[in-house]
């Protein structure tokens, strides 16, 4: 059980797995996520479920190796297998036909952004994504996105490739070319949705967001991923990931990102040095 059926490198540093989860595939939706622990000695892990295969029972994760588990994880080959993946977690997203929604991924924030673009598609939406990295090479699945969109625009932060700028800017574009904006669903680093939520505030355009990478356990039990979305307490786990994008407390967030950097830190530095011993 879980084992890895494909295996392929999207981009510096991001995995691409196929996983055998005959019950997960059937049972997740759109915005839902898996636990993973790789092994005994492993910590949990929070994965977005990019796509599934109900009839060959597999689920797709995508991941970038940050830390000593990604790292890990993504020296896995085919034939191995996750000791456990456990799910489908998280509220799924609310799809529905509500008009133009706009659908926009940095960096691997691309991987999560795009089943919900995909179900919003399948619902009826016309779709506008907006994707973009640092460069060129760091872009994933801009055909994949390209796909299920009416509109695709793509962004980099050096100019190499699609438009010079920021995802904040082709939103700005959009806006300023009249265009008719039902929903902004924005999936990144924390200071991108950050940044598009304080846009789109200011056009009174709704907007969710996802904040799955602070979470630890995935069923609410440890606490660590409180979060402040208005006057309110949330736990991303149970009572997301997604959340009204202009309500939620950003400077709160980021301070408990950095909670536990230096002890992270040290465990991906003993790592490395543990498999550079090795080799």
């Amino acid at each position: 059980m879980n084992e890895i059926k494909i295996k392929q490198v999207l981009s510096e540093g991001v995995k691409d797995f196929v996983v055998e989860s005959p019950v997960i595939a059937k049972k997740r939706k759109a915005g839902q996520f898996v636990i993973v622990r790789i092994n005994e000695d492993g910590e949990r892990i929070p994965l977005t479920i990019v796509d599934s295969d109900p009839k060959g029972g597999t689920i797709r994760l995508i991941f970038q190796e940050v830390g000593k588990t990604t790292c890990a994880m993504g020296e896995l080959e085919e034939g191995d297998s996750i000791l456990d993946v456990v799910g489908p977690l998280g509220k799924a997203t609310h799809v529905e036909k509500i008009g133009t929604v706009v659908c926009v991924g940095g960096g691997i924030g691309v991987a999560p952004v795009y089943p919900i673009a995909k179900a919003m598609k399948e619902a009826g939406n016309k779709i506008i994504s907006v994707i973009g990295a640092r460069n060129k090479d760091l872009l994933i699945l801009e055909q994949e996105m390209a796909d299920i969109s009416d509109q695709i625009l793509v962004t980099t932060d050096d100019g190499s490739y699609g438009r010079h700028g920021f995802v904040t800017d082709a939103i700005q574009q959009l806006i300023d070319d009249g265009v008719k904006i039902d929903l902004v669903l924005a999936i990144g680093p924390v200071v991108m949705m950050r940044a598009v939520s304080n846009l789109t505030k200011k056009y009174n355009v709704p907007t969710q967001v996802s904040l799955n990478s602070i979470m630890v356990d995935g069923t609410g039990m440890c606490g660590g991923c409180r979060v402040s979305i208005g006057d309110k307490t949330k736990f991303v786990c149970v009572d997301g990931p997604e959340f009204d994008g202009h309500l939620v407390n950003y400077e709160e967030l980021m301070l408990r990102q950095k909670a536990y950097l230096p002890q992270e830190r040290k465990s991906h530095k003993n790592h490395k040095c543990r498999m550079e011993g090795m080799e």
